[in-house]
């Protein structure tokens, strides 16, 4: 049962207000290592730069979507291991397959809870603290 503190999390979502819409919820979870980036490359630019327990990325963005990230990440050795949670409103079983078929820890559908993001994020590494 990991303590919220101890998370380190980014976020990556092209659309600012989600961003900043993740980051309170997760400082309401008591999370406070938390980093963001516009789309999928600077996502994956900054895990290579930084490491974090876990991403939290939205799937429909320019230059690299949230599958092509998560692809990226499980393809590179040093960082293949990070927890994905798929952020999207797009519920529809296709994405859900492929990014299940990619290695997704998790999705949540937009909108979202504090405690739903939290449910989400406890059935990855059990309880919070």
């Amino acid at each position: 049962m990991p303590a919220a503190s101890a998370l380190k999390v980014l976020v990556v979502d092209d659309q600012m207000t989600m961003r900043a819409l993740v980051r309170s919820s997760l400082q309401q979870m008591g999370v406070s290592d938390i980093a963001d980036a516009a789309d999928g490359e600077l996502g994956l630019q900054s895990l290579l730069t930084r490491q974090v327990n876990l991403v939290i990325s939205d799937f429909n963005m320019p230059k690299l979507d949230g599958l092509g990230l998560l692809r990226a990440i499980r393809s590179h050795a040093p960082i293949a291991k990070t927890a994905f949670i798929m952020l999207t409103g797009r519920a529809d079983k296709d994405l859900v397959v492929r990014a299940a078929q990619f290695g997704v820890n998790n999705y949540i559908s937009k909108p979202f809870t504090v405690a739903g993001l939290r449910e989400k994020i406890e059935e990855v590494f059990g309880a919070l603290t």
